[in-house]
């Protein structure tokens, strides 16, 4: 064990101090004083805890009980019931004193893991009474204050408090808006408004517009070099249609991907990220969850991977399979690309509204299915939420540029592994017939017939086009491959082939159905086989559920 001091400049910055010698004597193990901002400590930091792991070094066994505080009661409890259980605990190979404050805190899987009969129980619980007695406190809080204790002599030797900084007294007046009781959640919903309208109709749509106009030309120009130097038809199609057509459709929507996570960085990195975790606690707690499982589901508007694996920061069980099960209704980064090219097709003017919309819609969907979940699968109170707010401050350009640039990397990454093979496939698939033949109408295609299959189920949500349904197939795998395969089965042009209510149902089925193969694959690490099986079948459920009721409901107000 080594602990490291966090953010020591900006604590000598107001008048504190830490006598790092004396809080090691207490605490037993090294103590480390960092500013993980200023790259400061680090590589004493890192030499303290390869030397430690190296040479297997212990923390001093000490005792946290006082035994002269509070008349002692809370000492000779935990001590009483060491001798209790004493062979038990080595028999199972669990640390004596975890588990004695374990049992004093009523875990009652401890004590069946332990074994102990009748007469030890009731003779344990005994001693457990006579201290609430005596402590005037329960035993939760009899626990909680003896460390507190602790921690108070620590302070109380070592740390010498700093005065109120002018950020911390600036940030107590900022909090009385964006974390105010009535003012907290209005204050996110206007700042996220905002986020949208800038990125999808100022920004990222301008940025865009570039970005097309370049594919646009390179496109143009490799057309009339292929045409000059004579290429096979069937390579001019597949450089022109499959890797600029798809691909090259793909492209365009980085601008609208780093405009977004550039102010995304920006709430993250001074500090209001994570008052959203402290301002959603109390609606968290109605379906089930604490604040403690946003991190995990804002990580999931950026990718559905590290939104999983975040999960494991969760201190219940039962909150972090809940929470893994809910994260792939957060629209992802990689869904982006899907919903700005039907915006941008169909709904140009209102683009930042219908953004807003689609993602309240998950959140929505996912309050509902959290509901259910609480009720059905995951019975049972969600843990107590306790965390401390920073100071608001700068964002830093360094922590922002490489935010965007790992945004990017992966993007282009994507769109030229994965992205590109699915896009070729497709392609050729489209391409020729079963007898490996050009055909000169894709409905006659290897695709069309693979496709028509799932074409049926789709048809009751206005999805019934083997086209899309092969998009939606693609997008298992990528969900980026949807653009880049319908600029392929449509030749860039998809309003001629469907309508606004159609593109309004693909959006909330494209919003709701199956994470992609890596999401899945994250959460069968996590939670097994049968667990991963289901969030596929139940999400693909959920989103021809959500769609059938746009399309058909839409459908009686639109002719």
């Amino acid at each position: 064990m080594v602990v490291a001091l966090n953010m020591m400049d900006e604590l000598s910055a107001n008048g504190g101090s830490v006598d790092v010698n004396a809080m090691e004597n207490l605490l037993g193990v090294p103590v480390v004083p960092i500013s993980a901002a200023k790259n400061l400590g680090i590589e004493e930091l890192v030499d303290h805890a390869v030397h430690i792991a190296k040479y297997q070094e212990a923390p001093r066994k000490q005792d946290f009980c006082d035994e002269e505080s509070h008349g002692g009661a809370v000492h000779r409890c935990i001590h009483s019931i060491s001798f209790f259980i004493m062979d038990h605990a080595a028999r199972c190979g669990i640390p004596l004193l975890f588990a004695v404050n374990k049992i004093i805190e009523g875990d009652d899987d401890l004590v069946k893991r332990l074994e102990l009969d009748q007469n030890e129980q009731e003779t344990i619980l005994h001693i457990v009474s006579q201290m609430e007695t005596e402590r005037g406190l329960d035993r939760n809080a009899s626990i909680a204050e003896m460390r507190f204790s602790f921690i108070r002599k620590v302070c109380a030797a070592s740390v010498h408090k700093p005065k109120e900084s002018k950020e911390r007294s600036r940030s107590l007046k900022i909090d009385k808006i964006l974390t105010g009781k009535f003012t907290g959640i209005p204050a996110f919903i206007g700042v996220m408004a905002l986020i949208f309208y800038l990125t999808f109709n100022v920004i990222g749509l301008r940025l865009q517009g570039l970005i097309e106009m370049g594919v646009d030309k390179v496109t143009v120009i490799m057309d009339n070099l292929l045409t000059v130097m004579n290429v096979n038809p069937f390579l001019h199609g597949l450089v022109i249609e499959g890797l600029f057509g798809g691909v090259g459709s793909v492209l365009s929507f980085i601008p609208i991907i780093i405009t977004l996570f550039f102010f995304l960085s920006i709430l993250e990195d001074s500090g209001y990220a994570t008052r959203i975790a402290f301002v959603m606690d109390r609606l968290l707690r109605k379906i089930g969850l604490s604040g403690r499982s946003i991190v995990p589901m804002l990580v999931g508007f950026g990718c559905t991977v590290p939104a999983v694996m975040a999960t494991r920061t969760l201190p219940s069980e039962r909150d972090r399979r809940m929470t893994i099960l809910l994260a792939p209704f957060m629209s992802c980064s990689a869904k982006l690309p899907i919903y700005a090219f039907f915006v941008s097709a169909f709904f140009p003017k209102n683009g930042a509204y219908i953004m807003i919309i689609l993602y309240l819609v998950g959140i929505i969907f996912g309050i509902l299915i959290a509901l259910l979940y609480k009720n059905i699968l995951f019975k049972g109170e969600a843990v107590p939420f306790v965390m401390e707010l920073p100071n608001y401050r700068f964002p830093r350009a360094g922590n922002i540029v490489r935010l965007l640039w790992a945004k990017a990397k992966d993007f282009l990454e994507r769109a030229f592994t994965v992205i590109l093979v699915a896009t070729l496939i497709i392609w050729i698939l489209q391409s020729i017939d079963f007898n490996f033949h050009m055909v000169a109408d894709s409905e006659h295609s290897i695709l069309a017939a693979i496709a028509g299959a799932f074409a049926v189920i789709m048809k009751p949500v206005g999805l019934g086009s083997w086209q899309i349904c092969t998009s939606l197939i693609s997008g298992f795998m990528a969900k980026e491959s949807v653009v880049s395969t319908m600029a392929v089965l449509f030749d860039g042009d998809v309003t001629e082939f469907l309508t606004g209510l159609q593109a309004m149902s693909m959006l909330i089925f494209s919003l709701l159905y199956t994470p992609c193969v890596a999401a899945i694959a994250a959460i069968k690490r996590e939670l097994g086989t049968k667990w991963a099986a289901g969030v596929v079948f139940w999400q693909c459920l959920v989103a021809w559920l959500a769609s059938l009721a746009v399309y058909q409901i839409g459908a009686l107000f639109i002719r």
